[in-house]
C-alpha cells in the first residue's frame, strides 16, 4: 500500500482525483461461494466505483511468480465484460526480488487485454521493495520516483483522451 500512496500523491500533483481501493476493503461476504451468483451490497458498491472510473492504475506485488490470488478473485467478481471493456489501465509492479513484479504485471496485462482494456504501455517495476522505501514509506531512489511521476502524468493524459473519445 505504500507504493499506492506514492502513486496517489503523484496523481494529486497533476490535479487528477483518485479513488483509492485496497483489496483489504473487500467485504467478507464476497468470499462466500454464493457471492458469485448474488453479489453482496458491498461488492456492488465497489463494482460501481470500477465502472465509473475513467481509468484504473493497478499496483501489484509479485507472489510466487504471479500476482496475489485475491486480485484474481476480485477481477472474477467484477461484471464481465463491461468492468474493463475499453477501460484505460496502467500497471506498477513491486517485488522483493530483482525483477520488480515483471511476471505478475505481464500476466495481469493478458487478463485485462482479454477483457478489452486499453493498456497503457509505460509500466514501472520496483525491485527490492523492502530496501527501496525509507522509514517514512517514500522511495529512496529519486530516479525511480521520477519514473512513477512520469508514468502517472502519461497515464492521466492517456485516460483523459481515450475516455473522451469513447
Amino acid at each position: 500500500m505504500k507504493v499506492a500512496r506514492i502513486v496517489e500523491g503523484h496523481y494529486k500533483s497533476v490535479n487528477v482525483a483518485t479513488d483509492f481501493l485496497s483489496l483489504t476493503e473487500l467485504p467478507k461476504e464476497v468470499f462466500d461461494g454464493a457471492a458469485y451468483a448474488t453479489k453482496p451490497p458491498g461488492m456492488l458498491a465497489i463494482q460501481r466505483r470500477v465502472l465509473d472510473a475513467k481509468g484504473l492504475h493497478v499496483i501489484t506485488p509479485e507472489y510466487n511468480g504471479s500476482f496475489p490470488g485475491v486480485l484474481k478473485y476480485f477481477i472474477d467478481m467484477l461484471k464481465f465484460p463491461e468492468s474493463f471493456d475499453r477501460k484505460c489501465v496502467a500497471f506498477t509492479g513491486e517485488s522483493a526480488g530483482i525483477w520488480g513484479a515483471l511476471r505478475s504485471t505481464e500476466q495481469l496485462i493478458q487478463i485485462f487485454q482479454y477483457r478489452n482494456a486499453h493498456v497503457f504501455a509505460e509500466r514501472v517495476f520496483i525491485p527490492g521493495i523492502v530496501k527501496a522505501l525509507n522509514a517514512d514509506g517514500m522511495l529512496i531512489d529519486p530516479e525511480l520516483n521520477e519514473r512513477l511521476a512520469k508514468q502517472v502524468a502519461g497515464f492521466a493524459r492517456f485516460a483523459h483522451v481515450l475516455s473522451a473519445s469513447v
